[in-house]
């Protein structure tokens, strides 16, 4: 089987001595070229490359990141995709099964490419064009990343105390919590007027917090259409409470302060003033209008067999 690993060398769990492991591991039973990225959207260059050339699986070792612009390279051909948590979170590996180790990842990961079977379609979702894994964040969340990537030099080292550190400056000087930043119109032809900082999910967790994951909806699965997740005030309380049931597991209640809507196949967010948004945990910049579509079956997912048989 020929594979390529795409690694960005710069992730904050990637190092050369755990390239080399990977690579020497992968190179056990398979042909595998290894390229590096320096800079965005050079991971889904090398992606796009190897799915015209017939590369039978592409790796992405990086942070969620760099799998995102993977996924979005071989989305839609038959090279398959295969994970490898190289970040500080690495939300997706973890969620299909992967350990937050690259070194015990690829070994479960070398297992999974021996068998045709554990390799199957999943869905992703699509906004304004572009593909995402897990979430795309809107408003306060993508707020909080940006304060993040401004520090990102310091983001191998400290980790998630930087995330806790964003999170309550946005609250306190950088977002406005008066009023609604948006309103979502869903293909249903249902109406959110009043959102202020909407998930929308692709699968659960929604991240995590240490060795705990943020659980917001059990209805998100690679399996099923997207779920947004909309909290309709910056109340502290009704936040804290939303947040606190997360923790805990069994995801969000939707109350009249919180939104949720499964199963969802279309989704426009807009607004006169623009927000802020983030995909699979990459700040993107403020828009006016944000186009969702959930894509079925849009990239062949290589999956540990433990994780094939929980599913």
């Amino acid at each position: 089987m020929r594979l390529l690993l795409v690694v960005n060398s710069f992730a904050s769990s990637v190092t050369a001595r755990n390239t080399v492991v990977v690579h020497q591991e992968l190179s056990r039973r398979h042909e595998v070229a290894l390229v590096e990225t320096n800079r965005r959207g050079h991971a889904t260059r090398f992606a796009q490359d190897a799915a015209t050339r017939g590369v039978d699986v592409v790796i992405g070792f990086g942070g969620d990141g760099t799998l995102n612009e993977v996924a979005t390279g071989i989305a839609g051909s038959e090279t398959a995709l295969g994970v490898l948590p190289g970040g500080s979170t690495n939300v997706f590996a973890r969620t299909i099964g992967l350990p937050n180790d690259p070194v015990g990842a690829v070994k479960m990961l070398s297992l999974a490419l021996d068998d045709p079977d554990n390799t199957r379609p999943i869905g992703l979702g699509k906004v304004n064009g572009r593909y995402f894994c897990f979430h795309t964040g809107i408003g306060y969340d993508a707020a909080v990343v940006n304060v993040v990537e401004r520090r990102a030099a310091i983001k191998r080292w400290v980790g998630h105390p930087l995330f806790i550190y964003a999170a309550l400056k946005t609250w306190l000087f950088k977002y406005d919590r008066t009023a609604p930043h948006f309103s979502l119109r869903f293909g249903d032809g249902s109406l959110v007027p009043d959102g202020y900082f909407t998930i929308v999910l692709n699968t659960n967790p929604y991240t995590y917090l240490g060795n705990r994951p943020l659980d917001l909806s059990a209805s998100a699965t690679l399996d099923r259409g997207l779920v947004a997740v909309t909290f309709r005030t910056m109340q502290a309380l009704a936040i804290i409470g939303s947040l606190g049931a997360a923790l805990r597991g069994g995801g969000v209640k939707a109350s009249r302060h919180l939104d949720e809507h499964i199963d969802v196949s279309h989704l426009v967010v807009e607004h006169d003033t623009p927000f802020p948004y983030q995909v699979d945990g990459d700040y993107l910049g403020e828009t006016n209008r944000l186009e969702f579509l959930h894509v079925p079956d849009a990239v062949r997912l290589v999956v540990p067999p433990a994780a094939l048989r929980s599913s």
